[in-house]
């Protein structure tokens, strides 16, 4: 029985040999000693103290104490047919005494200080979110995958602010190629002070001046098991509620949680959807511009009659009246972030209103020009991802100064060169278009 208790030690250290949260323990008092076992981030370490250390000190013998052990509610002696690695990481200990093996459950849940999402938000899918305290968040993920391969690993980085950090991954989906190279820039990051997820994610991305995102944060735990089970590696820091998924592509960016909740058809249309909300958010400025000042034949008669009585009193060409209202939609939009909650909403709500009214009142800009900068705000918002919706809101004044000076020919360049563009990019070495694709194929056989 002794050397399958070695043998058993040794296959838990060498199967959770890269995880920081197994904790080994070995008690000794009196020539007595016993040896736990357990995972820290999902064990209450509370009453571990309580219950099984304590008690060691207290009792006289080891014949004692293992009486008392056998009294605890819960306990039961580990059999042939069970997994001692399930039972680890489902929230048990392991109590090793020379003849037997007991399992403990200390299983516990942290739910009392997790804050519902925010940013990410679902219909049907969970509703919290991440804590901004770590072994919190180590506490979430292991009970959302429970996998005797997922391993965390611990690192530092920052000079001054030495802000902790957790790197999770599962060693059996992983690969191992984008975890060197994870780790490599982690180690060769020479930065004073990191504070947020987002500052991390600039320091960590391949390309420093990319305009698109190849590093997907999230405040969703749902999220990211989903991304564990796919082989990609987590990174989350102390003291923020948000966490990095590497390596991430453009598909990643333009799905949303209740993808996976909603039934087939439901999300083939919501993602459609999104992808034509994208098209309208970066495309309809530029095509206006472009079909209004050099291109009028392409409309109708009556609707080039329509746009042209509409524009009749507005002073100024057709791209200076776009580029006004879109300018005035961000600073509504940045408006609403900064003021407080309290009023935020209701402020830009109200300014919008009037601002629309009395633009077109006044002449300045067209009612047709009111409809385009709403239907593109709307659409902008339907981007599952911030960090996309960013990067598109930048986009469309691409596009929108090639239309101003060459019209449709120039939105069409613009936009072959911006999938160019992203055909060129990658995240770690995958290809931030060719991942979509097969992701797609693979959702198509299933």
């Amino acid at each position: 029985m002794i050397d399958k208790e070695v043998e058993m030690k040794d296959l838990i250290r060498e199967k959770f040999k890269n995880s920081t949260d197994l904790i080994f323990q070995k008690l000794e008092a009196n020539n007595s000693f016993c040896e736990f076992c357990y995972i820290s981030s999902i064990c209450d370490k509370q009453k571990i103290q309580q219950d099984i250390f304590i008690p060691f000190f207290e009792e006289e013998n080891i014949k004692d104490y293992k009486s008392y052990v056998k009294s605890l509610s819960g306990i039961k002696v580990l059999k042939e047919d069970d997994d001692p690695f399930e039972v680890l990481i489902r929230g048990s200990m392991l109590l090793f005494f020379q003849s037997e093996i007991f399992i403990l459950e200390v299983k516990q849940y942290v739910n009392k200080t997790i804050p519902d999402t925010t940013i990410e938000t679902t219909i049907q899918g969970p509703q919290t979110g991440l804590s901004e305290d770590i072994e919190t968040n180590l506490n979430i993920i292991r009970h959302r995958y429970h996998q005797v391969t997922l391993i965390f690993e611990d690192a530092i980085i920052g000079k001054k602010s030495q802000t902790g950090i957790k790197m999770i991954y599962d060693s059996k989906e992983v690969d191992q190629k984008i975890l060197k190279e994870v780790k490599e820039k982690l180690n060769s990051s020479k930065v004073d002070v990191i504070q947020s997820a987002g500052q991390l994610s600039r320091l960590m991305s391949i390309r420093k001046t990319t305009l698109f995102p190849t590093i997907l944060i999230t405040e969703r735990p749902d999220r990211i098991a989903y991304n564990l089970s796919k082989g990609k590696i987590i990174i989350i820091l102390e003291g923020t509620r948000f966490a990095l998924v590497i390596p991430s592509v453009f598909f990643d960016f333009m799905s949303s949680m209740d993808d996976i909740y909603q039934p087939y058809w439901i999300t083939k249309f919501l993602l459609v959807l999104r992808y034509f909300g994208l098209g309208v958010s970066i495309l309809l400025p530029a095509i206006y511009v472009g079909m209004t000042a050099y291109n009028p034949e392409l409309f109708r008669v009556q609707l080039a009659l329509s746009i042209a009585g509409s524009r009749a009193a507005v002073p100024f060409p057709a791209y200076i009246e776009v580029l006004f209202m879109l300018i005035m939609m961000e600073l509504l939009t940045e408006a609403s972030l900064r003021l407080p909650k309290a009023i935020g909403p209701t402020a830009t709500t109200v300014g919008g209103l009037i601002l629309g009214q009395a633009a077109t009142e006044a002449g300045l800009v067209s009612n047709i020009m009111i409809i385009i900068v709403s239907a593109v705000a709307i659409s902008n918002f339907v981007i599952p991802i911030n960090e996309m919706s960013f990067a598109m809101r930048v986009i469309k004044y691409l596009l929108l100064a090639l239309a101003t000076f060459v019209g449709l020919i120039g939105v069409i360049v613009g936009l072959l060169a911006i999938i160019y563009y992203l055909v060129n990019l990658n995240s770690f070495g995958k290809p931030y278009l060719q991942l979509f694709l097969r992701e797609e194929i693979e959702e198509f056989k299933t």
